[in-house]
């Protein structure tokens, strides 16, 4: 892809460049883990110990407090693959180890989320034999290639992730209703078989549970690429991060989203802002759905929020 910079009704073509040294990538993506992937730093160069004798590029958590383990590479490598499956096997042996780091880091005692672990390799090209085996592999491994410009454009592409074709499901239009069916019963249950769908839904008055699956609905089919991911306190719904977390009680089903409350010119009455409230879902909106009308007011502000995450 050829990129070009406009000035004066004139373009110039932005060539690419590459970085001197890896850990000028590593510093960037640091410093900025919020900004790609909605992730807290927690440490870098992190040592592994004298028997494993290794050093993990980056340690992070993600917004749902799922351990990240981020391995960088300046050319193209196989052995970035290797390396990261190496790491996620220490980690899953050493949960201590990385929430003494995480509790040091963000200075506060974190819940870890165990039930999955992100695993993103980033390097400027993945040959097809490094595609081919991360989908052969059950593990949770991203893969992201990045160009720099020599204008200090960074362009950052995910090429494989492998909970997000099992996780989504678009329109329904013209398909067969079994295949939609077993579709949707394959995406309630996630891969870990930790927290379901099911157990969400139980958690509702009978009432409510049309209305619940009307919002989930409505939420899937935004965008195809929207992946459902239930947690123990919420259902998260999201693309590069969570927009919506829905969370179901008895009388009611409590969306958290990510809207600044300042931006809103008339805040209906069933939101309100939580960014000093505590609370389970991440976003700093809440908005409280007790029947349809409560639904219908929601909408426009649901897809605020997948708009305001880059959707």
């Amino acid at each position: 892809m050829a990129i070009f910079e406009i000035k004066d009704d004139k373009v110039k073509r932005i060539r690419p460049t590459e970085y001197r040294l890896e850990k000028d990538l590593q510093n960037l993506v640091e410093k900025n883990l919020e900004t790609f992937f909605n992730c807290r730093f927690v440490a870098s160069e992190f040592s592994t110990g004298n028997l494993h004798s290794g050093r993990i590029d980056s340690l992070a958590i993600s917004e749902d407090n799922n351990p990240v383990i981020i391995e960088y590479k300046k050319v193209a490598s196989s052995e970035l693959i290797n390396q990261s499956l190496y790491y996620l096997h220490w980690i899953t042996d050493h949960k201590g180890d990385f929430q003494v780091a995480v509790n040091k880091s963000l200075k506060k005692n974190i819940e870890i989320d165990w039930s999955e672990i992100r695993v993103i390799c980033i390097a400027p090209e993945f040959k097809k034999y490094d595609l081919h085996a991360v989908q052969m592999m059950g593990s949770n491994i991203e893969l992201w290639q990045y160009k720099i410009y020599e204008n200090g454009i960074i362009i950052i592409d995910e090429v494989f992730r492998k909970s997000g074709a099992q996780n989504h499901f678009s329109n329904n239009e013209g398909k067969d209703p079994i295949m939609i069916e077993a579709g949707k019963k394959a995406a309630q249950t996630r891969k870990t078989a930790i927290y379901t769908f099911e157990e969400h839904v139980k958690r509702l008055n009978k009432d409510l549970v049309e209305l619940h699956n009307e919002i989930r609905e409505f939420i899937v089919n935004l965008d195809n690429s929207i992946e459902e991911t239930p947690k123990q306190n919420y259902i998260a719904y999201k693309t590069s991060q969570n927009f919506v977390c829905l969370e179901s009680q008895k009388r009611k089903m409590m969306l958290f989203l990510k809207i600044n409350s300042d931006e809103i010119e008339s805040l209906p009455t069933q939101a309100r802002d939580v960014r000093n409230i505590g609370h389970f879902g991440t976003g700093d909106l809440e908005f409280t759905i007790k029947n349809l009308v409560d639904f219908e007011i929601a909408k426009p502000l649901i897809e605020l929020s997948l708009k305001n995450i880059g959707g």
